[in-house]
């Protein structure tokens, strides 16, 4: 795995500076990854932190700009799905504005979820987080 191509596919999305060597720590931690290439290049990832039993978290869902729509965003979220299958519950957090993508997933609001982020004001502004 490249991990500056995956840093750079988190910047174009765009979902944020995420440092090569920081996403091959989470990558390399977490029990699922999906990688799509077309033509040798990187187009699409995600992940799934998982226990193998209780709980598998998807996260980091990225598709570049130029490949959203195509559907392969919803190849890697199935991909990702089926592979966390089994586990009692399936958990993701989405960019705000992105959920009606993942309600066709089957995906419902929680409203018991709760977060502490390294920079709790700038999640606030963004619409992460609510103070209420």
């Amino acid at each position: 795995m490249d991990w500056d191509e995956l840093s750079a596919l988190y910047s174009a999305a765009p979902l944020g500076d995420k440092k090569a060597a920081n996403l091959k720590t989470v990558f390399s931690n977490s029990m699922f990854k999906c990688f799509a290439y077309e033509n040798g290049r990187l187009a699409g990832a995600g992940r799934v932190l998982a226990d193998g039993v209780d709980c598998a978290y998807i996260c980091d869902v990225v598709v570049l700009p130029s490949h959203q729509g195509t559907g392969l965003g919803k190849a890697i979220v199935d991909q990702l799905l089926e592979w966390s299958r089994g586990h009692k519950k399936i958990i993701l957090y989405s960019v705000p504005g992105k959920e009606p993508f993942y309600r066709k997933f089957g995906f419902l609001r929680m409203k018991t979820a709760m977060a502490i982020f390294e920079n709790q004001q700038q999640q606030l502004e963004r619409g992460y987080l609510s103070a209420d």
